[in-house]
């Protein structure tokens, strides 16, 4: 696969993970502050189940796009701890789009490597 359709697949998928599958509920009781989980009450889950969800997601589009399995487990932990970060403020929209983006750039950089020895 070349370097460039892997990049523009990785963002493709990026953005269906973070704009088509991230729903509502997701988006907003992925924070710790989140008050969903008073509105709705015991049952509604705690905030790291909707950020781990959100995080295992991207990892498995990555695994679907790469196959490789390393990417996917970078890709979970980084989104987790990415997302984290924005939910706490520490960052910016923008700051954590750059963030993911740096991460796909990763796994072309290493593939790209991995295509040259």
């Amino acid at each position: 696969m070349d370097v460039l359709i892997l990049f523009f697949n990785l963002i493709i998928g990026h953005c269906v993970g973070d704009y088509v599958l991230q729903l509502g509920p997701m988006s907003l009781a992925k924070s710790r502050h989140s008050k969903l989980k008073e509105q709705y009450g015991e049952d509604f889950p705690q905030w790291y189940y909707w950020l781990t969800a959100h995080a295992l997601t991207h990892s498995g589009i990555v695994i679907l796009i790469t196959g490789n399995y390393l990417f996917a487990v970078l890709e979970a932990i980084s989104h987790w701890v990415i997302d984290f970060c924005k939910c706490e403020k520490w960052i910016s929209l923008h700051q954590d789009q750059c963030g993911h983006l740096a991460f796909k750039i990763l796994y072309c950089v290493i593939f790209m490597l991995s295509q040259a020895g």
